[in-house]
């Protein structure tokens, strides 16, 4: 008899759910423990296939910031409810909770992108019925979740329809504006997986749709502004926009539906 793909699942009881927001905890070997999921789930669908959007956190954040902070759920339900976008699965999970932020990489003995890449994905699958045969895919982020969106979207392309990032941290050396670790902990052994632009250079036959976006007054705008420079450059397909504000949740809960529809256009 084969081992279970995870050890424990815990998920919470309907009774007691709220704003269409499930949570899940399971246990994983990446994360030597367990991790989080927020869930937003469309309300009276019956479907199987719903597509599955995930959005990653920054620093200091859980599975819980995107819900708790920008009201996603609630931003997605409007988009349902006018016609805007078609039933959408939300999964938000921890970043696997260590230091003041993972940046979703392997590092430390742990494998935070593996965390988001299978088992997150695993996980909705396994215990969501309306997403037991999900072949749609996307994965957004805003900050340190945009580093991770941006990357883990590149580094496995194969895995997503499209990708779409807020306020991003474009290169590894910018987490040291953010966190208190030390930046040798978060090292990597392949340059292109500290940098953004390299990662998706390297897998450019395979890229799906991209989009980005910045603040004008966000300490990340140069970063920004860099990244589809040289997107630009290379003739890597991309949409970057920029908007008035700051590197806050105000601006990310406003521009959330700016992911949301460009997924809706890739499903």
């Amino acid at each position: 008899m084969s081992e279970p793909r995870f050890r424990t699942v815990k998920i919470s009881d309907p009774r007691f759910e709220s704003d269409n927001l499930r949570y899940l905890t399971i246990k994983t070997p990446n994360l030597k423990g367990r991790g989080n999921i927020c869930l937003f789930i469309p309300p009276n669908i019956e479907a199987d296939n719903l597509p599955i959007a995930i959005l990653l956190h920054g620093v200091y954040g859980s599975s819980n910031s995107w819900s708790q902070q920008a009201g996603a759920h609630r931003t997605a339900l409007r988009l349902i409810e006018t016609g805007k976008m078609r039933p959408m699965i939300l999964a938000m999970p921890s970043d696997g909770l260590w230091g003041d932020g993972s940046g979703y990489l392997k590092h430390s003995g742990y494998d935070f992108d593996k965390w988001i890449v299978e088992d997150v994905v695993d996980a909705v699958k396994m215990n969501i019925p309306q997403a037991a045969n999900s072949t749609d895919l996307f994965i957004g982020g805003l900050s340190m979740g945009g580093f991770g969106a941006l990357m883990l979207g590149a580094k496995y392309p194969e895995k997503f329809k499209a990708i779409s990032a807020h306020s991003a941290i474009t290169n590894l050396s910018q987490m040291e504006l953010f966190v208190e670790e030390e930046l040798a902990n978060y090292g990597q052994v392949l340059g292109k997986s500290e940098d953004v632009f390299l990662m998706m250079k390297s897998h450019r036959a395979k890229l799906p749709p991209i989009r980005f976006d910045c603040g004008k007054n966000d300490l990340l705008i140069e970063p920004n502004r860099k990244l589809h420079a040289q997107l630009t450059t290379a003739s890597i397909g991309h949409t970057y926009e920029e908007f008035e504000g700051i590197h806050e949740w105000k601006y990310w809960e406003d521009h959330l539906a700016d992911s949301l529809l460009f997924f809706e256009k890739h499903c």
